[in-house]
């Protein structure tokens, strides 16, 4: 019974976890995720040193979040100078992700959530997926993607806590917003 019982706590638990996702004060629970170069990107090897940027856009090669990925790209030296780095994470597969890193020059890691567990992890809402149909470079494209993730940013600090939630972002907007954030704490 007591058995029981500390299940069904513990299922409850995660579950009411996973609904409310994370808030400033919040440790990341470990995650890994393919990158963009097919790589394995672990949180754990990306703690300790600068803060993370962890930003989530719905798809890629899309109007606001082609502008989001530019900006925290031209802005990459001021990132750096506040001992920041940046990773950008979408439902779009990794084939999707590696087109989108080359026809912008994006100089970040890019991560794949196909399957929303990131995005759960943190409580950033889902909905389903889509193909995307686009020319680029005189290049015909279909990036496909099994779910969108709302535009949401979070930066976490050296601990890996949680210091920074942003769930309405304005995708011209987000990296500045950032920046400012950033540069108020050091």
């Amino acid at each position: 019974m007591k058995a029981l019982f500390l299940s069904l706590l513990m299922i409850f638990s995660v579950g009411l976890f996973a609904q409310n996702g994370l808030n400033i004060g919040d440790k990341v629970p470990g995650f890994e995720a393919l990158a963009d170069d097919g790589s394995t990107w672990n949180l754990k090897d990306h703690t300790g040193e600068k803060y993370l940027v962890v930003y989530f856009y719905p798809a890629a090669m899309t109007g606001g979040c082609t502008a989001q990925a530019c900006a925290y790209r031209d802005l990459s030296s001021d990132l750096q100078s506040e001992n920041a780095m940046v990773v950008g994470v979408s439902g779009d597969n990794v084939e999707g992700l590696k087109f989108f890193k080359k026809a912008h020059d994006l100089n970040f890691t890019l991560l794949s959530d196909e399957t929303g567990k990131i995005a759960q992890l943190f409580g950033v809402p889902t909905r389903d997926g889509g193909v995307f149909k686009s020319e680029f470079d005189g290049q015909a494209f279909e990036l496909e993607r099994n779910i969108t993730t709302s535009r949401w940013t979070f930066i976490l600090d050296k601990e890996g806590k949680v210091v920074y939630k942003n769930d309405e972002v304005n995708a011209r907007q987000d990296t500045k917003e950032v920046l400012s954030f950033l540069k108020n704490t050091n």
